[in-house]
């Protein structure tokens, strides 16, 4: 069964396109509080599980070791945007154990701010490793190898420890068996696993409520949500969605995107995680129906657009996005 009209893009009274998807809501338990689509389909989460890769960073002792405070602990979750003080994080994390960025094996690429993109191109700097959005989260297992006496070379490999221990923290928190089945290459080359939206939902919620954890990786869990809130816009950047969001309503909700269309987080008042994917990959469509969904479960989070105006290149309006009505109806008909 096809997956249901999650976003509609409308050109002169016309729905134009349609982005099809699903979308979970889950307690610590599993137990599902809404199920929208093939929420138990595996789908590759892409960077939206990097609070959970972050986890052994922290359960090892690396980062006390290596004196990582808020910043370092962000910048581990994010997809950042490249900006000079992303860079510079990144740099830092990877002198305090002892390495440089060609340790780095995610890969160059233009930072995702335009802005910090044209500064490069200006200047006539080269792109590095530290440009790529995932230059924390492998600053970080770096880390986390250095701080074990692992080898560095091959720590992105699926049978290195350092992948070992995060995939056992992904089985944990999720519920599910992580294996070569699941297995994936994600862009910055480290292992990615496919999950159900429905399990993705339950680890989230139990970052968020500690709850079904063992004292380490409670206290882990925390660390990393007080870190994020403490330095939103290293998760992601100025204006930025992840960002904005974690600035707006610090301490109520928690929150990450993903390639191709996905978007986990929680809501700790609630005791709830959520997962949505949309399925063509979208991040418009994804970026709308997580505002949506977070206008349902966060106090005060109701003035969120149920619709946007999409300008073209004159700055006109030429067409709307929205969220199909028959979803937003199955969240208010759950109680949301």
């Amino acid at each position: 069964m096809a997956n249901p009209v999650l976003v509609e893009l409308l050109r002169g009274g016309r729905v134009e396109s349609r982005h099809r998807g699903s979308v979970a809501i889950a307690g610590p338990d599993g137990r599902l509080a809404l199920a929208i689509g093939e929420v138990h389909r595996p789908v590759f989460p892409r960077s939206a599980i990097k609070a959970i890769q972050c986890l052994p960073l922290i359960e090892t002792g690396a980062a006390d070791h290596f004196g990582f405070g808020a910043a370092e602990i962000a910048l581990a979750c994010a997809s950042h945007s490249g900006t000079e003080r992303h860079v510079a994080v990144a740099a830092g994390m990877l002198a305090k154990a002892g390495l440089d960025a060609a340790a780095l094996a995610c890969g160059a690429h233009e930072p995702l701010s335009p802005a910090a993109a044209r500064r490069l191109i200006q200047e006539g700097r080269p792109l590095s490793p530290l440009h790529n959005n995932c230059s924390g989260k492998h600053a970080g297992m770096l880390a986390t190898a250095v701080h074990m006496a692992e080898p560095v070379a091959d720590y992105w490999r699926p049978d290195h420890p350092v992948q070992v221990r995060i995939a056992e923290a992904l089985a944990s928190l999720t519920g599910t068996p992580i294996g070569k089945d699941q297995l994936g290459i994600d862009g910055c080359s480290a292992p990615n696993w496919a999950i159900p939206l429905a399990n993705l939902a339950r680890a989230f919620a139990r970052i968020v409520s500690g709850e079904g954890l063992d004292a380490k990786r409670r206290d882990a869990a925390a660390r990393i949500v007080q870190a994020c809130w403490a330095e939103p816009e290293l998760v992601a950047g100025p204006e930025r969605l992840d960002s904005v969001l974690m600035t707006q309503f610090r301490g109520s909700l928690f929150l990450k995107t993903g390639a191709e269309g996905v978007y986990c987080g929680a809501v700790p008042a609630r005791g709830l995680g959520f997962a949505l994917k949309i399925d063509d990959g979208a991040k418009r469509a994804s970026e709308m129906a997580l505002k949506a969904l977070v206008s349902r479960l966060v106090p005060d989070a109701q003035d969120l657009a149920a619709e946007e105006t999409v300008p073209n290149w004159r700055g006109l309006p030429a067409a709307r996005l929205r969220c199909a009505s028959a979803w937003l109806q199955s969240i208010a008909d759950a109680g949301f």
